[in-house]
């Protein structure tokens, strides 16, 4: 077995730990997670953009709680703010390492900290959606998301990075327009785990 697929090896029995052992009293969070844990039961490579029609990715919304406020990205292909987030790599250990590489890489801020409930990083919410991360002319597949919450030094500056279009500080109750209702709860649920 090559470093590359004891890599992948480790962070697909990383994503199935981190799954079973997360719980939402949310029915449709529930599904959600039973959901990820059939596909990945079902797909050894079910974390990387190969597997198709869809695969796990790992994203974090970044705040900066004491300023009541959110960093979102406006994303290249989609065209709406986001937050930071995108396909796992076979060298990213854990899941939630793959969300903080995102966020750091996307920001600019390299101090991010994930929310770590009972001092683990947990996720805080989990989100399907269709995208065309295969080109334009290709079907569209579904992202599985995993979305953490990653805090920002207090008054940390965002440096744009070549994945977005722009990036800008929104405080949480002014959030932009041009964004979509998943955005929209995993900052409420950003703002309830950083009261």
């Amino acid at each position: 077995m090559t470093v590359t697929e004891t890599s992948a090896t480790a962070l697909h029995t990383d994503a199935v730990r981190t799954l079973d052992g997360w719980r939402s009293a949310d029915p449709e969070q529930e599904r959600l997670r039973l959901d990820y844990l059939a596909h990945l039961a079902g797909q050894p490579d079910g974390l990387f953009r190969s597997c198709l029609p869809a695969h796990i990715t790992a994203s974090a919304v970044v705040v900066d709680p004491a300023a009541g406020r959110v960093l979102l990205t406006l994303h290249p292909k989609v065209g709406i703010w986001l937050q930071m987030g995108g396909h796992c790599e076979p060298g990213d250990p854990t899941l939630a390492a793959a969300a903080l590489r995102e966020a750091t890489e996307e920001s600019g801020i390299p101090d991010l900290v994930l929310l770590a409930p009972g001092g683990e990083p947990a996720p805080a919410l989990l989100d399907r959606h269709l995208v065309r991360c295969t080109g334009r002319e290709r079907p569209e597949n579904t992202h599985l998301d995993v979305q953490y919450v990653a805090v920002a030094p207090p008054g940390a500056e965002a440096l744009i990075s070549e994945e977005s279009l722009d990036l800008r500080w929104f405080d949480y109750d002014a959030l932009p327009e041009l964004t979509d209702h998943s955005l929209r709860a995993l900052v409420a649920r950003a703002r309830e785990l950083t009261a």
